[in-house]
């Protein structure tokens, strides 16, 4: 039997996303209601701009006081989807504190303060949920929060940004330069006017963060995280990747350490084979690869940003968290049970692909070898090229076998000083083999 009496949501935001929670929260009133038990009611949106028009949202449930609507007392849930640090913490734990369950998308959060607000949500007894702030319209929080519950989780590796992703998939099948990718997907409206948190994996490393936390049941935060962005790949590199059967992707990478006794958290550009199932993840698409001891590999794919894409996830948590009001429960919180360390990244085992720059004469290659031998790293391939330019330089690229990379990060370091090395051109990590 469905209860009468509607449940209260104040939706904070109303941006892309915000806008299209509140539209669909209207044009599928009835299904949602069926869904729940109960009908839903928005009682009020807080915004920065109360002039600005906003089609099928009522001007009475405009305010520019957020904190006086999450504490009402008659809210039952907040959807947060304003982002940033502050205000967005005090006004989730001001809707914790006044009896509502809350459904963020806001990442940043999350992985900078995502222990302290699972603790004010268990404090007073209400709801957290954050499918959004992963993989937008994505499943991936809680399958790994519920579904594989019962598993152990050994590895996360994925496409997170789709910004990044639709760079480098442009540079890879266009031949364009990194500027003009980038110009295309601002353009494209993929990009934002500032792209730096993405560009940069600053987005990619907190979705990391909070991936790393589940997965392997510990805290970890964005400070944790190896960060490197994109702007340093070259068209160069993607050519190179593609003469070793290979396409550059911007991943986010979780393991877990084989003796079980640390986690790493890193972020950033990488070579992996075109017959990897990441390779082929084209656009602004996420693709998320989850690797468990009894499922297996799992793999989950789809857009990882929009507004309908994000607020279909919202959504999504929104009938849960109503779900268990109704049914006087409350969801999974959150699981650091295991307090595992996370090890620095000099501590990863990778492999590198290096690109010299070096004098055409004989004995380089001996010398270059000598370093890798020196600092107890192991060769897989090299190929060494001379230029027809009259410039009297090779181009010679050296791709490792795994290896520490603090030791491959030392490797580097003493081949800028071979008087034969006249510069490094390009360094990556190759990943997926």
């Amino acid at each position: 039997m469905m209860r009468t009496r509607p449940l209260k949501v104040a939706l904070l935001g109303c941006g892309v996303v915000g806008s299209e929670v509140a539209r669909i929260m209207t044009t599928q009133a009835d299904d949602l209601a069926a869904r729940i038990g109960a009908p839903v009611e928005l009682a009020g949106v807080a915004v920065r701009r109360p002039s600005k028009v906003r089609e099928g949202i009522d001007p009475a449930l405009i305010t520019t006081d957020a904190t006086a609507l999450v504490e009402r007392g008659d809210i039952d849930v907040v959807i947060e989807v304003i982002g940033g640090i502050e205000p967005a913490r005090t006004l989730i734990t001001t809707a914790f504190e006044h009896g509502a369950g809350v459904v963020s998308a806001n990442k940043a959060l999350l992985a900078e303060d995502g222990s302290a607000l699972h603790a004010a949500a268990e404090k007073h007894g209400r709801d957290l949920y954050y499918e959004a702030a992963v993989a937008g319209a994505i499943p991936l929080v809680r399958p790994l929060r519920e579904s594989l519950a019962g598993d152990k989780v050994n590895r996360v590796l994925g496409i997170v940004n789709g910004t990044t992703n639709f760079i480098l998939d442009k540079m890879d099948t266009s031949g364009a330069g990194y500027s003009e990718a980038l110009d295309e997907a601002t353009a494209l409206g993929y990009a934002e006017a500032d792209p730096t948190a993405d560009v940069e994996g600053f987005d990619a490393a907190a979705k990391a963060a909070i991936l790393a936390g589940i997965a392997f049941h510990t805290r970890v935060k964005i400070g944790e995280v190896h960060r490197e962005g994109i702007t340093e790949v070259t068209a160069a590199d993607i050519a190179s990747a593609r003469r070793m059967g290979c396409t550059v992707k911007l991943l986010a990478i979780c393991e877990r350490a084989a003796d079980g006794r640390s986690v790493t958290a890193r972020v950033h550009p990488a070579m992996i084979p075109l017959s990897h199932p990441l390779a082929s993840v084209r656009e602004a698409y996420n693709a998320v690869f989850v690797e468990a001891e009894a499922a297996g590999q799992l793999m989950f794919y789809g857009p990882g940003a929009g507004g309908s894409p994000t607020a279909s996830a919202v959504l999504g948590d929104l009938v849960a968290v109503c779900r268990n009001i109704i049914g006087a429960t409350t969801g999974p919180g959150e699981s650091a049970y295991t307090r595992l360390p996370v090890s620095p990244m000099g501590d990863v085992v990778t492999r590198y692909h290096i690109s010299l720059d070096v004098a055409d004469k004989p004995g380089v290659l001996a010398q270059v070898a000598t370093v890798f031998a020196e600092q107890d790293v192991s060769i897989d391939t090299v190929r060494q090229q001379g230029r027809q330019d009259g410039s009297g330089e090779a181009s010679l690229v050296v791709v490792t076998h795994r290896a520490p990379d603090a030791a491959l990060s030392g490797t580097v370091e003493a081949l800028r000083k071979l008087d034969t090395v006249r510069g490094v051109a390009s360094i990556m990590r190759v990943e997926g083999e």
